[in-house]
């Protein structure tokens, strides 16, 4: 879940363009179709990449497949630990741009989204930008998913900057950083982040937590212009998958405050909590008065994601606090 800051950009400054390298990350051969169309979308950018890289994670027949398939992208295997930290760990170590973006291997980039990333690091202070993720549904969307809660399938939501602006970490779906950034903070945290298709993450919002401590009066923008679609297929729009990815999400901001604090962990969620999510609920409600009975139930699922994100994150303290004192004893 990325989450907006209030601070705006300020006056860009004239740098020659930097060189990109972009990731694409997969582990199954189920998705190869997905995995196809996101290097396809990479061919047809604006402003081609100087790189791309594909890491295999722990699939050696996607591996020699990706290999056959996709001669001009350096097909490579991940060397760290099984899950998507290990893999984006392998491919940063392998990238040669300027600046290292990350396209999921299920998401699509339009075709200005490489030129629209790039000119938002004209000012040497930014060390990131995001762009948007649009949803690309594979079947019909809920009427009860609100548009607050669209970060449960890794896509844009509700509440989020509509123009360039600050914001504390982007979306994982569609992300970059410079490689100076990783050479010295580091890579992804391999103890936090997906592992197959689980619903767990934040490793992004760790890095971009850690990397700005790094790099006092640096920023990381979000450029909205910069799309991708984001697929979202049938198994995601369903209420057990937006549950499961509500409490899981809590647990992984428990493993966040862990690492970086609570406060920097929290701090843009407070105000997401605050002020997005009840004008959410009034909205629900006053859609019924409308005339569209789908608002009550639009409603209930803030109140339900906001309920369970809350106790995935509570159950996840009271583990760290349980390990903590197991340790002491």
């Amino acid at each position: 879940m990325s989450a907006p800051r209030a601070a705006a950009v300020g006056p860009a400054v004239d740098r020659p363009a930097p060189t990109l390298t972009v990731l694409v990350c997969a582990y199954t051969l189920d998705r190869w179709d997905d995995i196809t169309a996101a290097v396809d979308s990479l061919r047809r950018q604006t402003s081609r990449p100087d790189q791309v890289v594909l890491v295999s994670d722990h699939n050696d027949e996607l591996l020699e497949r990706a290999r056959a398939a996709f001669p001009e992208v350096l097909c490579v295997a991940s060397d760290g630990p099984q899950g998507l930290s290990g893999a984006r760990n392998t491919g940063v170590q392998r990238a040669t741009g300027d600046v290292v973006a990350f396209l999921d291997d299920d998401a699509s980039a339009d075709e200005h989204w490489a030129q629209r990333l790039l000119a938002a690091y004209t000012d040497a202070a930014v060390l990131g930008v995001g762009g948007g993720v649009l949803p690309a549904w594979r079947a019909p969307r809920p009427a009860w998913f609100p548009d607050e809660f669209l970060w449960v399938v890794g896509c844009s939501y509700r509440g989020l900057p509509r123009e360039r602006a600050e914001v504390r970490n982007p979306i994982g779906a569609n992300m970059s950083f410079r490689r100076e950034v990783f050479e010295a903070a580091g890579g992804f945290t391999v103890s936090i982040g997906r592992l197959g298709s689980d619903a767990a993450g934040c490793e992004e919002t760790e890095f971009a937590i850690r990397a700005r401590r790094l790099h006092p009066g640096g920023r990381v923008l979000v450029e909205p212009q910069a799309l991708c679609r984001h697929t979202v297929t049938p198994e995601r729009v369903t209420r057990r998958y937006f549950r499961l990815r509500c409490r899981a999400e809590g647990l992984s901001k428990a493993a966040v405050s862990e690492l970086a604090g609570a406060d920097a962990a929290l701090a843009a969620e407070r105000r997401y909590v605050t002020r997005t999510l009840p004008v959410g609920v009034a909205r629900g409600l006053r859609d019924v008065l409308r005339g569209d009975p789908a608002g009550a139930a639009r409603a209930w699922a803030i109140v339900e994601g906001t309920a369970l994100t809350a106790s995935g994150y509570l159950l996840g303290r009271l583990r760290q606090r349980r390990v903590g004192s197991t340790g002491r004893r």
